[in-house]
């Protein structure tokens, strides 16, 4: 009797890989072993960096929220202690949006804690 191999199972998996790898330089598109290395170290970091884009746009936020209390006499500390205290439940990133792209109703924010 003939060597059973599941080639359908092995051809899809390696498809998979060369699928993944589309649009990558050379070998690392058509060589299914140099393609899986490539791929495998993709995922990782793009699992990084899922992580680290979180911590680079709270720090902008941050960074936005400061810039625009500052402008108003108040350090970002100080406003966040604030808004903490009075029961404001507005996050970061709306904060950040409103110091950027409504000034009257960041300004309205501050008064308010003030």
């Amino acid at each position: 009797m003939p060597r059973s191999v599941n080639a359908v199972a092995s051809r899809r998996r390696r498809k998979k890989i060369l699928g993944l790898a589309k649009g990558y330089w050379g070998s690392r598109s058509k060589v299914y072993t140099i393609a899986k290395n490539t791929v495998e170290k993709g995922l990782q970091y793009a699992y990084r960096d899922r992580k680290t884009k979180k911590r680079e746009f709270r720090a902008l936020w941050i960074q936005r929220i400061n810039a625009g209390a500052r402008h108003h006499g108040i350090s970002y500390s100080q406003l966040m202690g604030k808004l903490a205290s009075k029961n404001i439940g507005l996050n970061r990133k709306v904060l950040a949006d409103l110091a950027m792209n409504e000034p009257a109703a960041f300004k309205a924010i501050i008064d308010a804690v003030k």
